[in-house]
This record gives structure tokens, C-alpha cells and sequence, in this order.
């Protein structure tokens, strides 16, 4: 069946999208769907652990959200620019040729960015902290790509004493609140994975103390990283969804996550993802290699994939997400999960009972 975008959208009075988590972050509401029946329940996130079992295998995605959102001045004109960073480029990719010698190639900074702010190539952006930037060209994608001058540790230091935190535009605020840099982030980020431009949000609502319980239980945990990208912002512009191309995001499952998840599929427990990204990495894995016993290794891979009804997952089992945009791929990958008319009904539900939506608001578990 062709879906349109239009059969995703649905209307969310905008006093329902959660403007600030809840405290302790595991008392936000939790409605638990059943695939198989289509029974719908509501209790609070801290209950999850009543509908885990022992062996299941409970997936999270531990990359770490940088502050991507600069803000900086024109240079000469003082004019306002915001720059949004989304991956830093590799030499190959950067469109203009600036050195013959490979070396002090390789040191420039080049990244691929969202731009606000009227510019065009050539254009000098200066920013504080000594950081300055300039407009390179513009890609087919709607981004560009923006040379810094400073690289490496320099570079880093100063994004974040400068960066903000990069919200989604629905969470209105004047000024980035000091508390967002927690709030915004998960307590299981892996300092080591850094890269992502917007939280993986169903992990936002786990505390130490609930992961505790969790493996008290006999519940395994384990991790996958994806560094979450544009495709999150990325709106669907085509009428058919089968026209939409996503952005790739660099994704990663080390050896640990795989044996984890052969012993959990070998005992016929579930996979169970936190979030789309986590379910998003599972389901763009190569698992036909593994499951043939080739010696898994860690593998690191970029990922577009776009999953829509009729999609046969392969490896994941149940879903803790948040709720998501109309007409957004993220929407489209729940409904694929436990089918379209299910979603719509329990979004409808959610609405009449005063869900909070979005990045900081409630979760749902689709098992």
C-alpha cells in the first residue's frame, strides 16, 4: 500500500507539547500498547519494569549531544547568522580544494551546517571565544559547508563554552535555559561518543535508579551509538512517503551489543529498542553475517534507512518511544511497528487524557 504524508498528520493542541521534562525524569505518564490485542493501559514511566522479563534485551542508544547551535555576527555589517553544525566533513567531501599538501589539508575544519541568517559564499562570520567561520558553498541538501578557524581541542573548547544546547524549534524559549544541558541529555551518554545534534529522547526518561531495578531483574542492557543527525529536523516534503530520502547518520554496534543480542535471540527473549534511533541502528545491521557465525566484530556504519508500514522488522521486538510529529518519518516507523490503526487510535487517546508530546514529554511501549 502507498501511504500519502497526509495519512500521518493529526492535530495536537500546541498546550500538549511538553515545554520541560518532568521531575524525577522517570514520572512522566507511559501508555503501553499491545501489538497483539491492541489493549491500551496508562501508568508512569517508573512502572516499564512491571512489563520487562527476565532475559529480554533492553537496547539504548549512548551517544552524547553536543551544543551545535552558534550564534555570530556578520562580519563588517554585525547582521545575526545562526549556525546549526551537523557533521564535521572529511577531506573528500569538502567541495573546494584549498591546499595541495595533504598534512595541513587534513587540519583544516571543515563541517556541513544548517545556516540562519542571510549569507553567501565568501561570507566571514564572527563568533566569540577567538572562533570565526566562513561560508563556503551551498549543498543540494539545504545545508553548507562552513570552514572554522580553529580545529581539534581549540575547536571543541570552545563550542562548548559558546555552543548552546540545540532544541527543537516547537520548545519555545527566548533564552536557552542553563538546566536544558542536563535536561536535554541522557544519564547513559558515553562521553566518548559525542555527535549527536538532538537527544535520543526515549532514553531521556530512565534514571540510574530505574536502570538499576532493571538489571535487579535479570533484564541485560546494552548499547548502540547513533549519532543523531538533520534527518531528525528533516520535515517530509513529498505526497508519497516512498519519495522521501533520509540523511544518513553514522551508526555503531560493537562486538559486546552483538554477542548480547545472539545469546537474547538464541534463549527467545525480546529485543527490545529505546527509541527510534536504537531501532533504527538494529534494524540497518548486516545480522545475516552474524547469525552465520562469522566472528562478530565491531562494526561502524552509516545508515539512511526509512522504515514505513509494510516494513518487516528483522530484529527488534518492542519499542519505548516518545510521541512524535505529524507527518514525520519517526511517526511512520511506530505505525510500521504496531501497524497504523493502532497508532492513531492511542495517539487519540493520549490527546483526550492531556499526553505531553514530543522530546520532553510522555512515553509510550509498543511490545
Amino acid at each position: 500500500m502507498n501511504y500519502k504524508v497526509a495519512d500521518f498528520d493529526y492535530y495536537l493542541p500546541s498546550e500538549l507539547i511538553a515545554q520541560k521534562p518532568v521531575k524525577p525524569r522517570d514520572n512522566s505518564r507511559l501508555l503501553l500498547l499491545s501489538k497483539l490485542n491492541g489493549q491500551i493501559k496508562h501508568q508512569h514511566f517508573y512502572d516499564i519494569i512491571d512489563y520487562l522479563n527476565p532475559g529480554d534485551l533492553l537496547v539504548l542508544n549512548n551517544s552524547q549531544v553536543f551544543p551545535a547551535r552558534l550564534i555570530g555576527e556578520r562580519d563588517k555589517t554585525g547582521g545575526a547568522v545562526e549556525i546549526f553544525l551537523h557533521r564535521k566533513l572529511n577531506k573528500q567531501e569538502i567541495k573546494i580544494n584549498f591546499l595541495n599538501n595533504t598534512t595541513k589539508q587534513n587540519k583544516i575544519n571543515v563541517w556541513e551546517c544548517l545556516v540562519r541568517g542571510h549569507v553567501k559564499a565568501g561570507q566571514l562570520i564572527n563568533f566569540s571565544a577567538g572562533l570565526e567561520a566562513e561560508i563556503l558553498v551551498n549543498n543540494i541538501n539545504g545545508t553548507r559547508q562552513v570552514k572554522f578557524n580553529l580545529n581539534d581541542e581549540k575547536f571543541w573548547k570552545v563550542i562548548n563554552k559558546i555552543g548552546e544546547v540545540p532544541l527543537p524549534p516547537y520548545i519555545k524559549r527566548s533564552k536557552i535555559l542553563a538546566s536544558d544541558k542536563n535536561n536535554y541529555q541522557t544519564i547513559f551518554a558515553d562521553k566518548h561518543k559525542i555527535g549527536s545534534v538532538a537527544a535520543p529522547t526515549a532514553g531521556l526518561h530512565f534514571t540510574k535508579e530505574l536502570l538499576n531495578k532493571i538489571k535487579n531483574k535479570g533484564i541485560n542492557i546494552a548499547y548502540v551509538t547513533l549519532h543523531v543527525g538533520l534527518g531528525t529536523f528533516a520535515p517530509v516534503k513529498t505526497e508519497n512517503i516512498l519519495d522521501h530520502h533520509m540523511h544518513s547518520e553514522f551508526a555503531e554496534i560493537n562486538i559486546k551489543t552483538q554477542q548480547a543480542i545472539l545469546a537474547v535471540k538464541k534463549n527467545k527473549k525480546r529485543i527490545i529498542a529505546v527509541g527510534t534511533t536504537s531501532c533504527r541502528t538494529l534494524e540497518s545491521f548486516d545480522w545475516q553475517k552474524i547469525l552465520k557465525k562469522e566472528k562478530p566484530s565491531s562494526q561502524s556504519f552509516w545508515t539512511d534507512i526509512f522504515i514505513y508500514p509494510g516494513y518487516h522488522f528483522k530484529l527488534v521486538d518492542a519499542l519505548i518511544t516518545n510521541f512524535h510529529l505529524p507527518k514525520s518519518t519517526l511517526l511512520m516507523l511506530v505505525s510500521a511497528l504496531a501497524g497504523k490503526k493502532l497508532i492513531t487510535s492511542s495517539y487519540q487517546e493520549a490527546i483526550e487524557l492531556k499526553y505531553r508530546f514530543f522530546s520532553y514529554g510522555d512515553a509510550m511501549f509498543i511490545y
